[in-house]
């Protein structure tokens, strides 16, 4: 059958793009060699979610006497945390193949390959092959967890984040190797139900892209919980032969050998590339990115990529604005390039992580005199009510012009208070208008409309 367009892979780039064309009256489908959802609703941002929200709640229960509520010893069920995971995801996996059927979409199952003049061909997993022309492919495929020679995954003792969330029983010990998104979240998690926690982070710091008073502030709070941390640290081998490993880890002060029931790697990811057919068809790619346009064109007419596997972090909802704005550009209508620069970046260990726009470091790097303002949440009157003083926010202003080059949050809930920010940049949003815009008390919000306050010297309340 002829489409107008045919994606392939239905992560939160895919399915999205799919969505989007068939609402703008392109004649859809999408291929799926697995799960509809993709990493990110099967394996990745949703269940990874459901499993913190467990040690989150467990947490909560711990600490139930600082509310004034007597509760009994609370046990962590790790069985029963990874089944809710599992059915989470299940959950919006089904809630992506009602999409599917409510925008007239053909879900084609199978492993998708292109081939030249704009085809693809879908092997069923009975190895039956049908193929499928189109006047547009989009690719998105997504990506994988990496593998490091001397941390090669045995899906048993060494393992990446999707045998993380499935393993059979809780660990005793477990040594995290990468001290990124997936690594801090991972370490959290495990952690609070219980598992003794080691993070080893090849840079100085832990969460190395964010602004290092972020990476400071987490560094207090995992250390406090028990987690213990390595950093300008590498893991120079995994011996598994015996019951559990021997991690080798060199540090600036020598090797140390650390013993532990599971390492999990979380070094980053590897973009799906191999075995799609872009030798075939004839499309450049270089250091495992696919090269595009500002709309996401390859070299070869007819064919698109997005995601994971172009330039631009890893990140669902960078995938999925991609989609949109390059089935825009197919369908003809006004679109303008993402702006890189003003993309969001949740961590979901607690206390959470938000930022987006230009660290402390960056913005000095860029050449702009800069005003800074941070409010701690240790001043919050909500997050003290909350039980949350942990954290706070900080702002970056261009001091000449008032425009907000970036904004760091740490604590409780700051993932649902970043979107302000980026809609403020987005509408050029100055640090004045954001003082004289009234926040509602009391809320973790208004923090920051305080350190916007105390960058210019107006702050009330610290």
């Amino acid at each position: 059958m002829a489409y107008d367009l045919i994606v392939l892979g239905s992560g939160p780039g895919g399915y999205v793009a799919a969505i989007r064309a068939s609402q703008l009256g392109l004649k859809t489908a999408i291929v799926e060699k697995e799960s509809l959802g993709g990493v990110c609703l099967n394996w990745g941002c949703i269940p990874t979610k459901a499993l913190l929200k467990s040690a989150n709640v467990f947490e909560y229960i711990k600490h139930a006497s600082d509310y004034g509520i007597s509760v009994n010893e609370p046990k962590a069920e790790f069985d029963h945390m990874i089944k809710r995971s599992r059915d989470v995801a299940e959950g919006m996996s089904k809630g992506v193949q009602f999409l599917m059927k409510k925008n007239k979409i053909d879900v084609l199952m199978g492993y998708g390959r292109l081939q030249a003049g704009k085809k693809v061909e879908v092997t069923d997993a009975e190895g039956k092959k049908a193929v499928h022309e189109a006047k547009h492919v989009i690719i998105a495929t997504g990506g994988r967890s990496r593998e490091l020679p001397n941390l090669p995954q045995d899906g048993q003792k060494i393992f990446g984040y999707r045998e993380a969330m499935v393993l059979p029983k809780k660990p005793k010990s477990m040594v995290v190797v990468g001290a990124g998104a997936i690594g801090v979240e991972f370490a959290y998690f495990y952690n609070a139900i219980g598992t003794e926690v080691t993070i080893v982070e090849f840079m100085p710091r832990l969460v190395p892209v964010e602004d290092e008073d972020i990476s400071r502030e987490l560094a207090k709070s995992f250390k406090k919980s028990g987690i213990t941390v390595m950093t300008d640290a590498s893991v120079e081998k995994v011996d598994t032969s015996g019951k559990g490993c021997k991690v080798t880890v060199k540090t600036k002060k020598g090797v140390e050998e650390l013993t532990c029931d599971v390492v999990l790697s979380a070094v980053g990811y590897s973009p799906n590339l191999e075995n799609i057919g872009l030798e075939t068809v004839g499309i450049k790619h270089e250091k495992g990115k696919v090269t595009v346009d500002d709309f996401y064109r390859t070299n070869v007419e007819g064919y698109y990529a997005i995601g994971d596997i172009v330039k631009g972090p890893a990140l669902a909802h960078v995938a999925s604005a991609e989609g949109i704005i390059c089935v825009e550009a197919i369908a003809g209508q006004h679109v303008e390039p993402l702006d890189y620069g003003n993309l969001p970046g949740c961590t979901y260990c607690s206390p959470e992580i938000a930022s987006v726009g230009m660290t402390e470091a960056q913005a000095k790097e860029a050449g702009y005199e800069i005003k800074v303002g941070k409010f701690p949440f240790s001043a919050s009157g909500k997050a003290s009510a909350a039980g949350a003083k942990e954290g706070f926010v900080k702002v970056i202003f261009d001091a000449k012009y008032g425009e907000w080059l970036g904004a760091h949050m740490i604590g409780a809930n700051v993932t649902e208070m970043i979107a302000e920010v980026v809609t403020a940049r987005k509408l050029e949003t100055t640090g004045h208008e954001i003082i004289k815009s009234v926040h509602p008390h009391p809320t973790m919000s208004e923090a920051v409309m305080e350190a916007a306050a105390a960058a210019y010297g107006e702050v009330i309340h610290l």
